[in-house]
């Protein structure tokens, strides 16, 4: 049985059992009760180092335990790796976290590669060196110990969207009881990544805050067609074909609208002197 290793462990996440679990609760600690209007289906999680977005992650995953817990927990990565042209899925085998091996929903994946026609593969290669997916398992294995995962890296592609909504259908055909997670962080701006249009300084946390927030209006209206072709024009997300399919899944669920339980930039988590690079993170559900 193939066994995902972890690739960033140590570096965006702590390596060892003890203080990955420590690390884990201190994100999920004095998260602030959500107002419920119906069941949390899913939502969207940023992914970088957990110094930085893991208390924002929590906001999601602590709404999310509330929940019955889930059989299969299905997860939309973002891709940072050239060579990645399509839905690209980890069908059998596990993933191991500090936390311990999460097993993947090999019935489901196959129900998946029947019922899409190709529109989604069977590409393990496709998650080889990602983090993007790998930063929440240690969440998953921590608060769903007994859950299946299906991790599914979505390019920005115009069809990405649909990509939710198929697997969402194959989950139904098996009655499935789920929950989906996407992955994103939002706008990378600064020098650093190539986007400064109102230069550096104070003026570069407003820019960005409603630079995300056009990303951030789409998301919560759930205009899941809309989504990527937004941060196409507007470079306010890296995992945009993750929130669509995040989206559309969520809204086969039953879900009809999200909620932002968080918003903030790496600058206000942790200031290195005037505003220059930053990146964007948010926290959002499915309900």
């Amino acid at each position: 049985m193939s066994v995902r290793f972890p690739s960033v462990a140590g570096m965006f996440y702590p390596a060892g059992e003890k203080d990955c679990r420590e690390q884990v609760e201190k994100c999920l600690e004095s998260v602030p009760p959500i107002e419920r209007e119906g069941a949390v289906r899913g939502g969207v999680v940023p992914h970088a180092g957990w110094s930085y977005s893991g208390p924002t992650a929590g906001r999601v995953f602590a709404a999310l335990s509330a929940e019955d817990p889930p059989e299969t927990i299905v997860l939309f990565g973002a891709v940072h790796r050239w060579g990645v042209r399509g839905a690209s899925m980890y069908g059998s085998g596990s993933w191991r976290t500090p936390l311990g091996d999460l097993s993947i929903d090999e019935e489901l994946a196959q129900e998946v590669l029947r019922s899409a026609g190709g529109a989604i593969l069977d590409n393990p290669d496709a998650h080889v060196g990602e983090h993007s997916i790998e930063v929440q398992l240690p969440f998953v294995a921590h608060l769903f110990p007994s859950a299946r995962i299906l991790p599914i890296s979505v390019p920005p592609s115009p069809h990405a969207h649909k990509v939710g909504a198929q697997v969402a259908s194959a989950a139904r055909v098996l009655g499935r009881r789920t929950l989906a997670i996407g992955t994103s962080d939002l706008t990378h701006y600064g020098p650093r990544y190539g986007l400064a249009p109102v230069g550096v300084g104070d003026q570069t946390l407003e820019w960005v805050r409603k630079n995300d927030a056009r990303l951030l209006d789409l998301t919560v209206q759930m205009r899941a067609a809309d989504v990527v072709e937004e941060a196409r024009e507007h470079q306010n997300a890296c995992g945009a074909g993750a929130i669509a399919a995040s989206i559309a899944y969520a809204a086969q669920l039953g879900a009809t609208r999200g909620i932002v339980l968080h918003h903030t930039t790496s600058h206000d988590v942790m200031p290195m002197g005037p505003p220059t690079d930053m990146v964007g993170y948010a926290a959002i559900v499915f309900m």
